[in-house]
């Protein structure tokens, strides 16, 4: 599917905690999935909420689906037809809407923040039940929370095989530096340099502080101008609202605080950098709500 936006693109926000605030059942280490197995209606709900406030791509709820959130048991057994359900609502959610976008999402199937966890032979076939269950309804894939350049370049070559472009979105280290670095410690430069063109037409950052944004951009698209592809692959973002997530964290083993000092007024003040740094994609990760996402769908017209 062709579609042309004005820019810059709005994404949705975090799916959970949004989740979390409506009453929807929600605890660990099911997170967001937890809502889609007990009362699937709130995911609906929480879909609509993102749409009313400007976004204009809806990623489907299957971040949680996989063994490390849901158990190796419930993924064998229930997993596909989640992932399946999840996508079909998304789909549902945008009807009405022309064109608005489903991005099917792809998360790290092994685990969130921990690419020493990563191994193709573990990840391949929960990424196989992730793409075929969404195929249907999915009209781009967002890989989500991405840590390595591996993991990077197993959903690249995998997508490849469809019809759909492919948004990677990078995880950073929660660190201000010069050189940005991947959670895997490998550089933003190379991360980017290997995996930008062809299919993956846009290269985001999400999931790591406001701060550590601009510099990821900056180096970003210094990579794509050195490869020749800076006319034809975009940059984004979607921060967290969380505070520093450390190596070796573990995403399921508690919920995080919300920061206090990142309101809607001041995440769209973020944003606006991250469009002048270069990114023509910007939307919001865990703890951004649909304030959140109202305050950046005004910088269309600002």
């Amino acid at each position: 599917m062709t579609v042309v936006f004005t820019l810059p693109i709005i994404l949705d926000g975090g799916m959970g905690r949004e989740l979390q605030s409506v009453g929807a059942p929600f605890q660990q280490p099911e997170w967001s999935a937890q809502a889609l197995i007990e009362a699937p209606h709130f995911i609906s709900q929480v879909h609509t909420s993102f749409i009313q406030a400007g976004a204009e791509v809806i990623t489907t709820n299957t971040y949680a689906l996989v063994p490390f959130h849901i158990g190796e048991k419930r993924f064998n057994e229930e997993g596909a037809n989640l992932i399946k359900l999840a996508a079909q609502l998304a789909r549902q959610s945008v009807t009405g809407h022309p064109g608005l976008l489903v991005a099917g999402c792809i998360p790290p199937v092994l685990g969130s923040y921990r690419p020493d966890l990563f191994t193709l032979e573990k990840a391949k076939p929960l990424l196989e039940v992730l793409i075929n269950n969404q195929q249907a309804d999915a009209d781009i894939w967002l890989a989500e929370t991405i840590s390595s350049i591996s993991e990077a370049a197993m959903i690249k070559a995998r997508t490849a095989t469809t019809d759909k472009p492919t948004w990677i979105a990078f995880t950073i280290k929660d660190e201000v530096t010069a050189a940005p670095a991947l959670r895997s410690g490998e550089f933003v430069y190379d991360a980017v340099s290997q995996i930008a063109g062809q299919h993956v037409s846009a290269i985001l950052f999400n999931c790591s502080c406001a701060e550590v944004m601009e510099t990821a951009l900056t180096i970003a698209k210094q990579a794509l101008v050195d490869r020749g592809l800076a006319d034809s692959v975009q940059l984004g973002v979607y921060a967290n609202n969380f505070p520093p997530i450390g190596d070796l964290h573990e995403a399921n083993n508690a919920v995080s605080g919300i920061r206090e000092d990142v309101e809607p007024q001041r995440y769209r003040e973020f944003a606006t950098m991250w469009l002048k740094a270069g990114a023509s994609i910007v939307g919001g990760c865990c703890g951004v709500s649909p304030a959140h996402i109202k305050a950046l769908a005004e910088l269309k017209h600002a």
